[in-house]
């Protein structure tokens, strides 16, 4: 049975968390702290602590992490209403790269690892990163990954250089993907390790220029300098780091969707009351057909992409991988979001390239989301290679 209705309380709570997203987190999208690369560290701990005060602080960690335990449907309902001002998700602790590490670590982590790395990151009191891409290794392919690892039976000495590191500036807790050496201890392979930022050998070269600024830290270069790593730093099996991977991408390009789908229809209602006001040629631009088109096939976009989320979600809650579902929710609602951005700056007009609005912001964010976790190609080339099995 088909069933697209909400329980009372779940819509109740997505008015709850719309309502704080308005009130007290968009007269933040001014502040000088929102910098060219993202929300400082002040400025998060500032809107964490408002979300704190409204109990909807990392809603979705597990219960026994202190969390709501929410299904995958259920944060995307919740996400959406958060992914108003590109802020909220900051704000609720729900934002990348730290929810999905949050959810890799509450999978795999020991329970040490969970005390120690973990539940600081759920409380809101410090930042995560997790360390993969690099300049000319593992991107879309993580197989090229050239970072190593070698151990002496005793430690880890991983060398290499990442960059497009999100959050890598001031973060505390790391997760470091390198390719261990054959040896005779420990299987080889792509393997995961959990240390502390401020550990030597982590060296953080610069913060990019990029042209979206929605991630605290910004996105870094990082250099893993004879950095050296306890056996304790192991995040769970040896080899096992593509497989791992996997276990947080596929949530985490949901994640993705179900936010800046709550970001795009942010830009559509100022597009709409746009042109509603604004005039040309007689009467409002929104009565000539050029211009109402347009935020009828926004409002179409919006339909369709929720639509897909909502399903791959719901597979996921019924036990389903759904990595095939998740790639083409990730490569759909990316790439028509982005038109929804673009159709919205174009009614506009001049003041859609303008500051004048957050519709510029989420137009050069939009346009980075479409990379995020996987570029359209790649989600393509894997939905076609299923396709012709």
């Amino acid at each position: 049975m088909i069933d697209f209705s909400l329980p009372a309380e779940l819509e109740a709570e997505r008015d709850r968390i719309r309502g704080f997203v308005v009130d007290k987190i968009v007269p933040y999208e001014r502040d000088p702290r929102l910098t060219s690369h993202g929300p400082n560290d002040e400025l998060r701990q500032e809107l964490v602590e408002l979300a704190r005060a409204e109990k909807l602080l990392t809603i979705q960690a597990p219960l026994e992490l202190g969390g709501r335990g929410l299904t995958h449907v259920e944060q995307a309902v919740l996400y959406e209403a958060a992914g108003w001002s590109t802020l909220g998700p900051v704000a609720m602790n729900c934002a990348a790269p730290d929810e999905g590490n949050m959810f890799l670590l509450s999978k795999i982590a020991n329970p040490e690892q969970v005390d120690r790395y973990l539940m600081p990151v759920i409380t809101g009191h410090q930042r995560s990163v997790f360390a993969m891409t690099e300049p000319a290794g593992a991107g879309s392919d993580p197989d090229q990954l050239a970072t190593t690892a070698t151990f002496d039976g005793e430690n880890f000495t991983v060398n290499g250089r990442k960059w497009l590191i999100t959050g890598a500036d001031g973060a505390k807790t790391w997760i470091i993907m390198a390719r261990l050496a054959a040896n005779p201890h420990l299987p080889e392979g792509p393997t995961l390790f959990l240390t502390d930022g401020d550990t030597p050998g982590i060296v953080i070269e610069r913060t990019m220029n990029t042209m979206d600024r929605n991630y605290v830290g910004g996105h870094g270069v990082v250099r893993f300098d004879n950095l050296v790593l306890s056996k304790e730093s192991l995040l769970g099996e040896t080899g096992q780091a593509l497989r791992y991977a996997q276990l947080r991408l596929a949530p985490a390009r949901l994640t993705h969707c179900m936010r800046w789908l709550g970001a795009a229809e942010r830009a559509q209602s100022i597009a709409v009351e746009h042109a509603k006001t604004r005039t040309a040629f007689g009467k409002a631009i929104g009565e000539h057909e050029g211009v109402s088109f347009m935020l009828a096939d926004n409002e179409i976009a919006l339909h369709q992409c929720r639509l897909t989320i909502w399903h791959a979600c719901w597979l996921m809650d019924h036990g389903h991988k759904a990595r095939h579902e998740s790639s083409m929710a990730k490569s759909f609602v990316s790439e028509e979001l982005f038109k929804v951005a673009d159709r919205c700056v174009q009614v506009l007009g001049g003041i859609g390239i303008s500051d004048e609005t957050v519709v510029e912001m989420i137009f050069r964010d939009m346009r980075a989301f479409r990379l995020y976790d996987g570029p359209t190609e790649v989600h393509k080339w894997a939905i076609g290679r299923k396709v012709l099995r």
